[in-house]
């Protein structure tokens, strides 16, 4: 028995071929909601939820200053900060981006479908990716100054109209010239990196460059406030580092290219069942997966054994890649996106019961985000409860996934009384209004 939420993709009627210009196609009935977007995005939201918790542990100094991992004598504290290190730290919020590009054209297609002309639809996006700046400024004053709805809606604002209306060629044009630019930016920082070791001979007391930088960015993002008593103040401290992670998030390059490559992958429904439409263009999903997730955890190998004490943290080989982890981490999400997409499409036709709650809560992931700074926030951070600062690893990853399943449950008795989230409801009004149809 299939649920009515996902239906079986063999009773979407075929729409017709799309005219030249027109890369979402003509309108045609309405298309049937895909479960394996959503099942990503909800699988997604409890790694998400992993990854932030460590940062409101503000009470125990990090054991390197590349992770935000506290140091701990316990055994079961230092196994999961690893495994968060090697398959969750750098990984998770590619995947929120690469599942972000592919959003913006579910939404398009789905505009589309109503009846919405381009330029109404272009209009459309960019006021929702507007207002996702402000519900990340907002959360960032309030609650969370790690956040990334800043970031990626400031690249939707630069890239909606080039993923909504341009062809293939000029985004895979658009592609190689930001790879190419990125690539010759991380060659120059891993040049710069060896000429200061080799200035600086055997010495050890000058820090290596970069690990400066990266790690005073990495302990104001870790404390982001979180150990200020005074709530005011730690608003200051959280909206600074907000502005800095929203323009680094856009500059860095990766945060794009992952956008316009799951904007591409979305107009092939490349994590989608399509039925007829099949064709053997786009790339293996178990492939993606089998050679993104390893790459990714190669990439942060050297600071797991850095945390670990099993290698200098001011090594050169820590250093480098430290400078890679952001392409590494952005193979690995793309990796995970794959990966869940193949589960979803495997389970397409008839979703288990197990996996449906997890689908209701992607469909709901802007809430159930945010939800997770709700809780928290008050509880860890000084101008809360305080609980972070005698909190370890363990009792925080327990936090986490407690909250994560309670989303579940929360998200499937929203589904049973058909209610959407709260954030999606506010930012569906001001995208398009109360008039706005569909």
């Amino acid at each position: 028995m299939t649920h009515p939420e996902y239906p079986r993709t063999s009773a979407v009627p075929k729409a017709a071929p799309p005219e030249p210009g027109d890369q979402l196609g003509p309108a045609a009935a309405p298309p049937r909601r895909a479960f394996a977007p959503d099942l990503a995005r909800g699988l997604m939201l409890c790694l998400i939820a992993i990854a932030n918790v460590s940062v409101y542990l503000w009470g125990t100094q990090a054991a390197t200053s590349l992770s935000g991992h506290p140091a701990s004598d316990s055994l079961l504290d230092r196994i999961l900060s690893v495994l968060t290190i090697l398959f969750v730290d750098g990984s998770i919020y590619p995947m929120f981006a690469f599942l972000f590009g592919y959003g913006i054209v579910q939404f398009a297609r789905t505009r589309t479908a109503v009846g919405d002309d381009p330029r109404t639809i272009t209009a459309m996006l960019l006021r929702r990716n507007l207002w996702l700046v402000v519900f990340g400024l907002l959360h960032a004053a309030l609650l969370f100054g790690g956040d990334i709805l800043g970031a990626y809606g400031l690249c939707g604002l630069i890239l909606s109209y080039l993923i909504q209306r341009a062809g293939d060629r000029a985004l895979m044009i658009t592609l190689w010239v930001l790879l190419g630019i990125l690539g010759l930016f991380l060659l120059a920082q891993v040049g710069m990196i060896l000429l200061a070791q080799a200035l600086a001979g055997d010495t050890t007391d000058e820090p290596m460059l970069g690990d400066d930088a990266v790690g005073s960015f990495t302990t104001l993002l870790l404390t982001q406030g979180t150990g200020e008593t005074n709530y005011l103040l730690a608003v200051g401290v959280r909206l600074l580092v907000w502005l800095l992670a929203t323009v680094l998030g856009t500059l860095s390059l990766t945060v794009p290219l992952v956008i316009i490559l799951g904007g591409l992958a979305a107009r092939h429904r490349w994590i989608e069942s399509r039925g007829e439409d099949a064709t053997p263009r786009r790339p293996r999903l178990g492939l993606v997966a089998g050679v993104g997730i390893p790459l990714g955890v190669l990439g942060n190998l050297p600071q797991a054994l850095a945390y670990l004490g099993w290698m200098p943290s001011d090594s050169t080989t820590v250093d480098i890649t430290a400078v890679l982890t952001p392409v590494t981490g952005a193979c690995a999400g793309l990796g995970y996106a794959a990966l869940f997409g193949l589960v979803g499409l495997r389970v397409q036709d008839r979703p288990p019961r197990l996996l449906l709650p997890i689908a209701y809560l992607g469909k709901r992931s802007l809430s159930f985000y945010l939800f997770q700074s709700v809780v928290f926030a008050p509880l860890l951070a000084a101008w809360g409860f305080g609980l972070g600062r005698t909190w370890n690893t363990t009792p925080a990853f327990l936090l986490a996934i407690g909250v994560w399943i309670a989303s579940l449950a929360l998200a499937t008795w929203m589904e049973s009384r058909t209610y959407k989230g709260p954030a999606e409801v506010v930012l569906r009004r001001l995208t398009y209004g109360r008039a706005g149809r569909g």
